[in-house]
């Protein structure tokens, strides 16, 4: 739901876009007029794929899933985005379209500023363009290698990167509260809740992992590591 600015000023902001600071004091005061807060309950969608990209969106606080809908009600779950995220899809500059969607985890605050702005700022800002050039290419290449992670790595090495995902990346640490439920581990991991269940029942009995529903505990993270590396 849209609420009343929290952050005063984009100047002042610490969760706001790094590439921001290659404005100047006249466009990042017209970006900091262009922009409104929002706030999301878990499991509210934020952006829905195929509705109209007139904004470029900032996760100042929460986590949200960024996932593409796919065939027969199947989804599969692209990034995890956390404070500070751009997210503004390839789909701005090609149909003005969002490509995916996005739905709140935890609860959420959310910046929206309109594309508009930026692709005034963009013309004669070299240095802004530059910058949210290399943040889509970061994107496409993190893409590219989950693709080739999704169709080469076997359904245990898929589960066991996730897994370290979230404890690398999300937490920095061995022992982390599982925000993604069983059904949604497999739209991130390309696989059937069931098949999801079961491998980590399997972790479980070699001892490599302690899980329980809502929190997961690594164990042996070298076999883990193996075992994602492997596939």
């Amino acid at each position: 739901m849209f609420s009343e600015n929290v952050i005063s000023s984009c100047e002042f902001c610490s969760k706001c876009w790094g590439n921001l600071k290659n404005l100047s004091a006249d466009e990042l005061k017209m970006v900091n007029n262009n922009r409104y807060e929002a706030s999301f309950k878990p499991g509210e969608i934020i952006i829905k794929q195929g509705s109209p990209s007139s904004n470029a969106i900032f996760l100042l606080s929460g986590l949200a899933k960024v996932y593409m809908e796919g065939y027969s009600g199947r989804n599969l779950i692209l990034d995890l985005a956390g404070q500070s995220t751009l997210l503004a899809g390839p789909g701005v500059n090609v149909n003005s379209r969002y490509c995916y969607s996005v739905a709140a985890i935890t609860q959420v605050q959310a910046c929206f500023i309109s594309f508009e702005v930026f692709r005034k700022i963009m013309t004669v800002n070299p240095d802004f363009a530059f910058g949210f050039i290399e943040d889509m290419s970061n994107k496409a290449l993190k893409m590219y290698f989950k693709l080739v992670n999704l169709t080469q790595k076997k359904m245990h090495g898929r589960l066991a990167e996730a897994l370290l995902y979230f404890s690398n990346n999300l937490y920095s640490a061995d022992s982390f509260e599982m925000l993604l439920s069983r059904q949604e581990l497999g739209e991130m991991t390309n696989m059937a809740k069931e098949s999801v269940v079961r491998i980590m029942g399997e972790l479980e009995d070699e001892k490599i992992i302690e899980a329980t529903p809502r929190s997961v505990k690594i164990l042996d993270r070298n076999k883990l590591s193996i075992i994602s590396e492997k596939g």
